[in-house]
């Protein structure tokens, strides 16, 4: 039998999340440090909720007390001479924040 996929983007297993709630993880930062789970493209926005869940379920903590972990915004790439264009406007006194 095939494990269920919890975090899609760092192809962790919910078998890998009960492992480490095992091994002592206690809050979802430590869920996250032991698995990766959350740490992938989408930070978490698939898997936070049931990476709680798991947690709550195995740890006896009520989902209400359950602390969702610390996660980066997205990085998106940009353009240099957009960022050149910017500096230009503003060291011109341009206030453009598109």
């Amino acid at each position: 039998m095939h494990d269920e996929l919890i975090c899609r983007c760092e192809e962790v297993s919910r078998e890998e999340i009960e492992k480490a709630i095992e091994d002592g993880a206690v809050t979802t930062n430590e869920v996250k440090r032991f698995t990766r789970a959350g740490m992938g493209l989408c930070q978490g926005r698939t898997c936070r909720r049931l990476v709680e869940r798991i947690l709550s379920e195995k740890t006896g903590i009520p989902l209400s007390e359950i602390q969702p972990s610390t996660y980066r915004q997205p990085v998106r790439p940009v353009r240099s001479d957009l960022i050149r264009e910017h500096k230009e406007n503003k060291s011109e006194g341009e206030v453009n924040d598109e």
